[in-house]
């Protein structure tokens, strides 16, 4: 089961964000996968009134998300005109635009990001800020200010893990398995939504010595063969 977890930790990043949106400044927000980026942009959208574009790895997905989120229709306009009335139309707006998930981008992009940080802030999500990784728009990050989503330490675990249960999300007896989940998910929420999700079925005997294992086991395999995939599934070493 994949669990809906509440938003819990980031104060730090959190506080960061806020500051830098206080001030129009432009962000780089960086992490690995499943660190929690588009988690901790969704906690801040609604409050700073975010522009958030959550596929930010081509020209025309962030001129389809943009123009959706403005109230502009393409029609048989083509992409260099669809991104010169984008680019007006975030300037008129003045709102922080995010851009999430951004990979290697192309001069085209680039370009684009480029036009629209001269109209207003701008914040990228990425995995990586080395050229090799980032693209073109590399050269252009010495506006940014830096921020970076390291993995949850234990107390950061333990009160997700508490607060899963206060929700009624996790069995209470799971509270015993904190050091464990963190230990095993090396701090990355994502490995621990999987698991969290695992322990809401309620499933596991969490007295058996070997229920983690087991655990831990069915996660890889639904992270393999997902509920619903066509794939033919193995069973879980409990079956």
């Amino acid at each position: 089961m994949r669990l809906a977890l509440p938003f819990v930790g980031r104060k730090r990043e959190a506080g960061e964000l806020r500051l830098l949106h206080a001030q129009r400044k432009h962000a780089l927000i960086l992490s690995p996968a499943g660190m929690g980026k588009t988690a901790l942009l969704s906690s801040l959208s609604d409050d700073l009134n975010l522009l958030v574009c959550p596929h930010s790895e081509r020209l025309g997905a962030i001129c389809d998300s943009l123009e959706a989120e403005s109230r502009l229709i393409a029609g048989d306009l083509k992409l260099l005109q669809r991104k010169q009335r984008l680019l007006r139309a975030l300037a008129q707006a003045q709102r922080t635009v995010v851009f999430d998930g951004t990979g290697w981008t192309t001069p085209r992009l680039s370009s684009f990001l480029e036009g629209a940080m001269e109209r207003v802030p701008v914040w990228i999500c990425a995995r990586s800020e080395h050229p090799w990784d980032i693209g073109h728009v590399w050269p252009l990050l010495w506006n940014f200010v830096r921020v970076e989503l390291k993995p949850f330490v234990l107390a950061d675990t333990r009160s997700l893990i508490e607060t899963c249960v206060e929700e009624q999300l996790v069995p209470a007896d799971v509270l015993s398995t904190v050091e464990w989940l963190q230990h095993r998910s090396k701090g990355n929420p994502f490995v621990l939504r999987e698991l969290l999700g695992e322990l809401s079925s309620h499933s596991y005997d969490l007295g058996n010595p070997h229920a983690l294992e087991l655990l831990d086991i069915d996660r890889r395999i639904h992270e393999l063969f997902p509920v619903g995939s066509d794939a033919e599934k193995p069973k879980s070493p409990r079956q």
